[in-house]
C-alpha cells in the first residue's frame, strides 16, 4: 500500500462529518488510455480545481489527474477558516521581500478572499460561506502581540476590518475562561471546505475540463509538450500544473526537499442544543495563539467542529478524538461529557519559512503548495495565478516565486525527525503556556 493510502479507504471520501454532510456524491472517472491537453493538472484539491475552472474559461482543453477523489485530501478536511493575510506579519515579510514585494503579497492575500467569495457566489456554492473569525490570547503578553498585530494591519496595510477586544469583549462571543482577549476579523471567515471543493469540481466541469479520479500519476516527463504517465494512461500536454501538496509523495523531488507533510486532526460533537450559546455567540471561527493551533467553529446544526494536534509521518494515531478532545476540554470544560460523533484527520503541509512555494519547475511546469495552515484561500488564488500564468500574465504568480523558500534540513531521510524535535519542543511550550 502507497503510503499516502494508509489512512484511508481507496476511491472515497474520509469519514467525516463534512463527508457525511456532502451537498452531493459525484464521481468522475479515471481516465481511460492515452489523451493530449492543453494543460494537464496533476491533484484535485483546491488548488489543482481552481486552476482546471480557470483554464476552462479561458478556452484551454484541461484535464485534471486525482488519484483518489476530488477534495480527498487537506482540501476537505480543514477548519474552513478564510483568513486575513499570510502567516507572517506585515513587517516580518517586509524583512523577508522587501516593502514593495510584501505590499504586493498583502494585496494578493486579500485578493484570496475575494476570489473565495466571488466563487461561491458566481457558482452557486452551497458551503455555508460566513464572515467573522476571531483570534485568541492565552495570555497577557499574547494579547499584546495580538493587538500589536492589528495596529500593523491598520497602519501599515489600511486593513479596517479588524478591531482589538478585551477579556469581556472577547467572552461575549466566545464564552471560554482560557482566553484573555484578542481580534475581531470581519473581513475573514469560515465555509465547508468540502462542499467548496466539491463546487469547484462542478463548476470546472460544467466549463469543460475533463477531470479523472482514481488515476494515479507516477512520472512527469518534462518536454514540450510534457508527458504525464499514470496508471490509467498518459496525458501529453503543452503545460503541467503540479497541485498535490501533503500528498506529493516522491513524485517530485525539487518540491518533496522543500515542503513537508503533517497531519492535523478534528472532531465534531452531537448537537449541542441549548449549549450552544455556552460555546460560541455568534457564527464564528476561531483560531488561537498556540504554536500548535486550536481551531473551531459550530456547524449549522449547532456541533462543535473543533481542531487541534497534529503528528509527523504518514500514519494517523489509533484513537484521534483522544488526540482532540483534551485540547477541547481546556477551551470548553463543560463539553467533558459530550458526545463525539466524528474523528477524522489529514495531511497537509508545511514549508520552513511557513509560507507558501510557488516554482517553475521546467519552462512549461508549474507548482504551488506548502500553505502552512491557510490554504482555503491561498490554495484558491494559486490555482488562479496558475491559469493566469499559463495564458501569459505571471506577475501574480512571479510575486508568491520570489518568496525564499529554503530546503528543510537532513534532506529526504532526516527532515521529519527534525521536525518531531521541533514541534515536541513548541508543543511542550504550549502545555506549560509559556
Amino acid at each position: 500500500m502507497n503510503l499516502l493510502d494508509i489512512n484511508d479507504r481507496p476511491g472515497t471520501h474520509p469519514d467525516s462529518w463534512y463527508a457525511a454532510t456532502a451537498n452531493d456524491d459525484k464521481s468522475y472517472p479515471p481516465l481511460d488510455g492515452d489523451i493530449t491537453a492543453d494543460v494537464c493538472i496533476v491533484g484535485g484539491g483546491f488548488t489543482g480545481l481552481s486552476a482546471a475552472l480557470h483554464l476552462a474559461e479561458a478556452g484551454r482543453r484541461v484535464v485534471l489527474v486525482e488519484a483518489q477523489r476530488v477534495g480527498f485530501g487537506a482540501s476537505g478536511r480543514n477548519g474552513g477558516q478564510v483568513g486575513t493575510g499570510h502567516n507572517r506579519d506585515p513587517l516580518k515579510l517586509e524583512k523577508m521581500v522587501g516593502a514593495g514585494n510584501a505590499a504586493k503579497l498583502w494585496d494578493l492575500a486579500e485578493a484570496s478572499k475575494d476570489l473565495v467569495k466571488s466563487l461561491v457566489a458566481t457558482h452557486r456554492i452551497d458551503c455555508d460561506l460566513a464572515l467573522g473569525l476571531l483570534h485568541a490570547a492565552r495570555s497577557r503578553s499574547s494579547l499584546a502581540e495580538e493587538h500589536a498585530h492589528a495596529d500593523q494591519l491598520v497602519d501599515r496595510c489600511g486593513y479596517e476590518q479588524i478591531r482589538k477586544l478585551d477579556a469581556d469583549e472577547f467572552r461575549a462571543i466566545c464564552p471560554s475562561d482560557y482566553y484573555v482577549g484578542g481580534t475581531y476579523d470581519s473581513g475573514a471567515g469560515h465555509i465547508h471546505p468540502l462542499n467548496f471543493a466539491l463546487g469547484l469540481a462542478r463548476a470546472a466541469a460544467a466549463a469543460g475540463a475533463t477531470i479523472c479520479e482514481g488515476t494515479r500519476v507516477s512520472e512527469i516527463r518534462k518536454g514540450s509538450p510534457a508527458k504525464v504517465v499514470t496508471d490509467r494512461g498518459t496525458v501529453t500536454a503543452e503545460h503541467v500544473i503540479l497541485a498535490c501538496n501533503g500528498y506529493l509523495g516522491g513524485l517530485e523531488p525539487r518540491v518533496a526537499a522543500r515542503v513537508m507533510p503533517i497531519n492535523n486532526f478534528i472532531v465534531a460533537t452531537e448537537p449541542l442544543g441549548d449549549d450552544v450559546s455556552r460555546v460560541l455567540t455568534q457564527n464564528v471561527a476561531v483560531a488561537d495563539d498556540k504554536f500548535v493551533v486550536s481551531y473551531f467553529r459550530l456547524s449549522p446544526d449547532g456541533r462543535l467542529i473543533f481542531g487541534g494536534g497534529e503528528s509527523y509521518g504518514y500514519r494517523f494515531p489509533s484513537d484521534i478524538e483522544a488526540k482532540v478532545r483534551p485540547n477541547m476540554e481546556k477551551v470548553y470544560p463543560h463539553l467533558r461529557d459530550v458526545r463525539v460523533t466524528h474523528a477524522w484527520g489529514g495531511t497537509l503541509a508545511i514549508t520552513v519559512q511557513r509560507m507558501p512555494y510557488f516554482a517553475r519547475l521546467a519552462p512549461t511546469i508549474l507548482t504551488a503548495s506548502g500553505y502552512s495552515g491557510h490554504g482555503v484561500a491561498l490554495a484558491t488564488l494559486a490555482g488562479k495565478l496558475m491559469a493566469q500564468a499559463v495564458e501569459g500574465h505571471a506577475d501574480g504568480f512571479d510575486t508568491m516565486a520570489a518568496i525564499p523558500s529554503p530546503a528543510f534540513p537532513g534532506g529526504s531521510a532526516l527532515r521529519s525527525p527534525i521536525l518531531v524535535l521541533a514541534m515536541t519542543w513548541f508543543s511542550m511550550r504550549d502545555r506549560l503556556g509559556i
